[in-house]
């Protein structure tokens, strides 16, 4: 990290200023320069363990898009120009720096997420770095032009994208989309979230270090209802990838409308683990549990739904409980708890709610509730909780709830658990455990979901990530990302 810097050298330069620990910027990034805001507003970023200020970064506005968007369009046929080479290699230079600055990245994220600082490293740090340089490797082995009898099929990139991110997985879902587009040829203005926008600063900064050209990637920082809607409603944006809430997605289809552009979207999730009677019952259950709880349940894709044998439905109950039980929550920073805290007072405030509705709707408690956890007077922490016999057309096991909540609901044969498993508005995540692997992707298959977890199988950076039905469309990582930021052009010959 950054330090000897008072905050208005921060603001001259687009450094980390550091005055009284809070990590100032006071400019953004737009056309290869820390420029200052249209306005004079700041937006604070809080620490969500010690609920005081930990950042500022500026309200940007109107004016500040259309500057961005107008430094990228003035960039984009330089850099669509540039060659395969030339472009990979900038994307390598980002990633090593990323890896360098992984230590800085993880506890700035441990402290605006909530993430124990561990797994902060090893995912929200280190991620990052690995799927940026992935791309490096991509694009030197994509056939951009293929001839097909009297015809080559040429695929372009797509031109100024707007990327517009959350804050569960900051950097991660940045990289995500900017990583492709800059490697697929096109700019980029990003509109990283309020809530967690500091290392979205430090990704500026590291660009800048490298000298990827002017304008190739632009900063703006605000809010979703100001600058979120001028990105996605302006004429000269080509294509806008949005991760967020399903009710956010449809707005921000609704805008981009008007101009007729392509639209990405990562949206919400109520994902299904189907648990088939042939399972190892205790290992499949206590690997759904932590899935659930990753992130501290803040994970769009997360196995919130634990769908299990009616004939084993209590021992199933049983287990989650002990092993929610010996989810440990506290300051993320220490290294001693398996659970933060939530990333907001209003997101703490949202999960709760949805638990008393758990209640009231009639669903067995057996582990955690919405009393706060004892002893943390301060952060904006929730117990970990599992709520046996609940019914699919309960609250908690229709909405996405976003914190550490789990819903285990019974089926009575194979065909009812794909049925209770597909009968949701969403399809992101899913997963399967069978002691019989084939019977485990079989039902695998009939699962109407983007991706599907067979016998806890492993995140890999490398396999397409998205949604059916209300859960988005398009794919992230991999060539299915790249091939998202790209258009087909056909040459008759």
């Amino acid at each position: 990290m950054e330090t000897g810097m008072n905050a208005a050298a921060a603001g001259a330069t687009g450094g980390v200023g550091e005055e009284g620990g809070v990590m100032d910027y006071r400019r953004l990034y737009i056309g290869g320069q820390w420029v200052e805001p249209a306005g004079a507003g700041l937006i604070e970023v809080l620490d969500s363990t010690s609920e005081e200020v930990m950042g500022r970064v500026p309200e940007g506005g109107v004016g500040d898009i259309e500057a961005a968007v107008a430094a990228a369009k003035a960039a984009f046929e330089s850099w669509s120009a540039t060659p395969v080479e030339e472009r990979a290699k900038f994307l390598e230079a980002i990633a090593a720096r990323l890896k360098e600055r992984q230590p800085d990245i993880a506890a700035i994220i441990a402290r605006e997420v909530g993430m124990p600082l561990s797994l902060a490293r090893s995912v929200q740090a280190g991620l990052p770095a690995m799927v940026k340089a992935s791309y490096a490797k991509i694009i030197r082995e994509f056939e951009f032009e293929e001839q097909q009898d009297n015809f080559v099929v040429a695929r372009e990139p797509i031109g100024v994208v707007g990327c517009i991110t959350p804050w569960n997985y900051p950097l991660h879902q940045v990289v995500a989309k900017v990583g492709p587009a800059i490697a697929a040829g096109c700019t980029v203005v990003l509109k990283p979230s309020e809530v967690a926008p500091l290392t979205s600063f430090m990704l500026a900064e590291i660009i800048d270090e490298v000298g990827l050209p002017a304008g190739v990637f632009n900063l703006v920082t605000g809010y979703g209802a100001v600058v979120g809607e001028a990105l996605a409603g302006h004429p000269d944006v080509d294509m806008v990838s949005f991760t967020g809430s399903t009710r956010a997605g449809r707005r921000v289809s609704e805008v981009a409308a008007a101009t007729v552009k392509k639209v990405a979207l990562e949206l919400g999730g109520k994902s299904a683990n189907v648990i088939l009677d042939d399972a190892d019952f205790e290992k499949a259950v206590a690997s759904g549990v932590g899935n659930c709880y990753f992130n501290s349940g803040q994970t769009c894709s997360a196995l919130t739904r634990m769908l299990v044998p009616r004939s084993r439905h209590d021992e199933a109950a049983a287990i989650a409980a002990r092993v929610a039980n010996g989810f440990t929550v506290g300051d993320p920073r220490t290294g001693k708890f398996k659970l933060g805290p939530l990333v907001s007072a209003t997101q703490r405030d949202r999960v709760v709610a949805y638990i008393k509705k758990g209640i009231a709707e009639g669903a067995t408690l057996v582990a955690g509730g919405p009393e706060p956890p004892e002893g943390l007077e301060k952060g904006y922490f929730v117990r970990p909780t599992v709520f046996a016999n609940v019914r699919n057309d309960m609250t908690i096991a229709r909405e996405e709830i976003f914190g550490p909540v789990l819903s285990i609901i019974p089926y009575d044969d194979e065909e009812d658990a794909v049925r209770l498993a597909n009968d949701t508005i969403y399809g992101l995540g899913g997963g399967v455990w069978s002691g019989d692997p084939e019977r485990a992707r079989r039902v695998a298959r009939r699962l109407r979901t983007g991706q599907v977890e067979v016998n806890g199988g492993r995140f890999n950076a490398l396999a397409p990530f998205g949604g059916y039905k209300q859960s988005g469309n398009g794919r992230e990582f991999g060539k299915y990302g790249l091939e998202e930021f790209l258009v087909i052009k056909a040459m008759l010959l």
